[in-house]
């Protein structure tokens, strides 16, 4: 045992000073004649291999091993495999500015071949040399110069510099382990084909689908919100605010990691620079009156900031009936299709578009300058409760973690859009293939540019945002009912708010 335990250390302490001369000789300079092998098959004697028990053929077979792990390096090219071992640069901290030269004839180096700095043309001189084992003899005086030009004149000193530079005869591949390597570099890329092949990838028709919808979205939708001047002024009030303010805690309390929608088109929708109807409705409008809605404070003498929302939401209208209209397919309907379409489905639009400007950090929405930053109060200075705005918040929320990419975000708007259960459709059926054709292009843009894990389940997270949708726009349409009916409020609304959300109180 004792014995065993000897030859052990003695065999570890060989093979580290193989390694080390091995990291000496590629920090040798160029054209160092080395005084000793530094490479190659090991030479322990035949009597320590007796000694420990290991013949000279496992110690071959070790090295042979070793040798051929080396081979089948990454990124080894078909014409370069049948050259060399090519290792790659020994300093890590390599300049690869600095033009790299041959060490034999001077020429542009193409990497380390055969444990030396060389051109294509030494390391393939070397290698068939070695492999014929030829013998050359120099027609001089043995001492020639090599250079780019004249390296075919004399092979004798060319091979002399070759191995006087360090390059190694045990660094080439057998025709065996060529074919190997060959096979391996095949059967890789025949894999990175398949898998490249299995992925899918959006068509062209379906690329042109998107950038359609991307164009439509960044006409209609102004980052600037450079609009937002010409509404009537927002007018905040203190009493409501103080009331307000209590309103706008709870919220943010309750919805900080849950989803919320914004009625307020407000930062999705500046984009169109017509002239805007002279008082425009705001789908946050809401005196709330009503006995359905106790929530809702109906003993405010008037709503400050119904004015400056109706114009809003008007304004927001204007865009969503201009995103509508540049959607592949939309114009196919007939115009009563149209019509029930956007009616049904302007203010769940309004929402998501509105998701751009919201920040989670007040929930707030944010369009410009504090004047148009609107918090939770100011909507309810508009005459909606916390029955709307409650749940709204909790959309917005969950629909910006989603982190949606801004195709996605279209696509999402234009389902949503040309959605055929929509009250008043007759063409059910045109409809319903325009919108299977888009959600057949979300999910395939999910599954090839919406990296995971955030691409686990997002189609289905995605449209669960749609039937929250639903119960928005149904509480909406509720508030708006309420509002409407009173005629100091449903005075403020604009003709286009009558006629887009008219027919709920008809």
């Amino acid at each position: 045992m004792g014995c065993r335990s000897d030859y052990k250390s003695n065999t570890q302490n060989f093979y580290l000073r193989i390694s080390k001369r091995f990291l000496r000789c590629q920090e040798r300079p160029l054209g160092a004649l080395p005084t000793r092998p530094v490479c190659g098959p090991p030479t322990v004697g035949r009597r320590e291999c007796l000694q420990s028990g290991i013949s000279m053929s496992e110690l071959r077979g070790s090295w042979d091993a070793q040798q051929q792990s080396m081979a089948y390096l990454p990124d080894a090219d078909m014409d370069t495999v049948a050259a060399s071992t090519s290792l790659p640069d020994p300093a890590g901290d390599f300049d690869r500015n600095v033009p790299r030269i041959c060490g034999v004839c001077g020429d542009r180096a193409t990497g380390f071949h055969f444990n030396a700095m060389t051109c294509e043309g030494c390391k393939g001189f070397f290698r068939r040399s070695m492999k014929r084992k030829a013998m050359f003899t120099c027609p001089f005086n043995g001492d020639c110069k090599i250079t780019k030009d004249n390296r075919r004149h004399c092979q004798a000193c060319r091979l002399k510099r070759c191995v006087d530079i360090g390059m190694m005869k045990e660094f080439i591949l057998t025709d065996e382990e060529v074919q190997r390597k060959r096979e391996m570099i095949l059967k890789r890329k025949e894999e990175e084909a398949l898998k490249e092949s299995l992925k899918p990838k959006l068509s062209e028709e379906q690329q042109k689908v998107i950038d359609t919808l991307l164009e439509a979205h960044h006409k209609t939708f102004d980052t600037t919100y450079s609009d937002f001047n010409k509404f009537r002024p927002p007018v905040r009030s203190k009493f409501s605010s103080r009331m307000a303010t209590h309103s706008s805690s709870v919220v943010s309390q309750d919805f900080s990691s849950e989803d919320s929608n914004d009625v307020f088109g407000s930062d999705a929708f500046a984009a169109f620079p017509e002239p805007m109807e002279p008082q425009m409705f705001s789908n946050l409008d809401l005196s709330e009156e009503s006995d359905e809605s106790p929530s809702m404070n109906i003993e405010l003498p008037h709503l400050p900031m119904l004015p400056h929302l109706a114009d809003l939401v008007s304004y927001s209208i204007q865009k969503v009936i201009g995103f509508a209209k540049m959607i592949p397919g939309f114009r196919d309907l007939t115009a009563e299709d149209q019509i029930a379409l956007l009616k049904s489905s302007a203010i769940e639009v309004i929402m998501l578009r509105s998701n751009q400007s919201f920040t989670m950090e007040d929930m707030s929405w944010t369009c410009g300058s504090n004047d148009f930053k609107y918090k939770v109060s100011d909507v309810t200075q508009a005459g909606h409760s916390m029955d709307l705005l409650e749940p709204l918040v909790k959309f917005q929320v969950g629909l910006k973690k989603l982190n949606l990419h801004e195709e996605e975000h279209v696509l999402l708007m234009a389902i949503c859009i040309l959605s055929p259960d929509r009250p008043g459709v007759q063409d059910t059926s045109l409809v319903e293939s325009i919108q299977d054709r888009l959600s057949d292009i979300l999910q395939t843009y999910i599954r090839c540019r919406h990296p995971p894990p955030g691409s686990r389940l997002l189609y289905a997270k995605m449209i669960q945002k749609l039937a929250d949708l639903r119960s928005l726009n149904e509480e909406h349409s509720k508030q708006y009912r309420c509002l409407s009916f009173q005629p100091e409020h449903s005075m403020q609304l604009t003709p286009l708010v009558l006629e887009v959300f008219g027919n709920e109180i008809s």
